[in-house]
């Protein structure tokens, strides 16, 4: 049960929508078409009258719509952002209306790869299309069009939601007043890329992937899916911050000298890894991983980088994170002296932390106020 203190949003329910049903389908931006898509998505705090206070929050790669509060009175765990979110936090749900959804591709209610194909009447599995940040995006802006929301107060992410902030000023300048991008990038590195690559071949090289196709095999490819999840958690953290909390501890009475024997870093990565398929679906990963590896602000512009933010009219913010190694803050200190040079209005806040990528996660109290200084001086609500 959570404390009875708790100042939070409370309990919460996840909301449902279906959109882009035939013949109004939605176009990808890989040219393939697809409807109905159902949405999900969880809100926080009321909309104002004239719609003008709304909040999108977007999630990371293995984050979902449940950004705050509970689901259920017994849930002990709140959504994975909940520190930022709720009455007097950063984003202030007595004055805005909170918004997160569970992006395309991914396996929370939002259609995906283990979503039933309308046209089989099986899960889509590795005949879903390939999805982009772009196409997320779209999505997201079809819903708020079925909402009757015309305008975005502030787009915030981190990570791959860093993404999505960037793409909704580059595709929709004219929805979005701001942006707070943290820990992000505007094209993905091949450092990345690598690393995605090595994670999708962890999942595909299990017997119990099968080409996709496990749904109805009862045996899913667990061990592929845990052993990405670990390569992936190494790049989300330091090397000061692994050091701080695992040191060269090891357990077992055999010593290093016998297999059975585990460094604490190598109980932490298991455990993580192994609890991670208990609540991710392994194609969903091999989707959006494959989303982070083809994002670029600047893939359909001759002029480049500088072209695609030059379609930027909102206030930008950025946040990066000193020991960030996935994201390096040097890419964010380029996209911040374009813009300059463009003449936008844009900041760069940089946050001293050991805790590399996952900061934006942990050190929340290092930039809460700092978002909440940005989204208060925006006026209009």
């Amino acid at each position: 049960m959570r404390p009875m203190a708790d100042k939070g949003v409370g309990v919460t329910s996840p909301e449902h929508i279906r959109i882009c049903e035939p013949p109004d389908e939605f176009n990808l931006q890989s040219g393939r078409i697809l409807g109905p898509i159902d949405v999900a998505y969880e809100s926080y705090g009321t909309l104002s009258a004239q719609k003008d206070n709304v909040i999108l929050v977007c999630h990371a790669l293995s984050g979902d719509a449940h950004v705050a509060g509970f689901n259920s009175d017994g849930e002990s765990k709140p959504g994975w952002w909940d520190p930022m979110i709720g009455p007097g936090r950063a984003l202030d749900t007595d004055k805005y209306y909170v918004i997160c959804t569970n992006v395309l591709g991914g396996c929370k209610g939002t259609t995906g790869p283990a979503s039933i194909n309308p046209r089989t009447g099986k899960p889509f599995a590795m005949r879903f299309p390939v999805v982009t940040v772009r196409d997320m995006v779209d999505l997201q802006a079809r819903l708020f069009d079925a909402l009757g929301i015309t305008e975005l107060l502030c787009v915030i992410g981190g990570s791959m939601g860093g993404m999505q902030a960037l793409q909704w000023a580059v595709s929709y300048p004219d929805r979005v007043r701001s942006i707070i991008p943290l820990s992000t990038t505007g094209a993905t590195s091949p450092l990345n890329i690598g690393f995605n690559k090595i994670c999708r071949r962890s999942i595909m090289n299990d017997p119990n992937w099968r080409d996709g196709n496990y749904y109805e095999s009862g045996e899913e490819p667990v061990d592929g899916l845990a052993l990405a999840r670990m390569i992936g958690h190494l790049t989300f953290m330091s090397d000061k911050s692994m050091r701080r909390k695992f040191g060269r501890r090891i357990s077992g009475r055999e010593g290093i000298y016998a297999f059975t024997a585990q460094y604490d870093v190598e109980r932490y990565l298991h455990y993580n890894g192994y609890n991670f398929p208990r609540r991710f679906d392994a194609n969903s990963y091999l989707y959006l991983t494959k989303a982070l590896d083809t994002f670029d602000l600047a893939v359909d512009f001759p002029g480049g980088m500088e072209e695609a933010l030059s379609l930027i009219e909102c206030r930008v913010r950025f946040f990066t994170f000193t020991s960030d190694w996935l994201y390096f803050p040097e890419d964010t200190e380029e996209l911040t002296a374009t813009m300059k040079k463009l003449g936008k209005n844009v900041e760069h806040i940089s946050v001293e932390s050991d805790y590399g990528h996952d900061a934006f996660l942990i050190e929340y109290e290092k930039f809460a106020h700092k978002v909440s200084e940005f989204i208060g001086s925006l006026g209009g609500c």
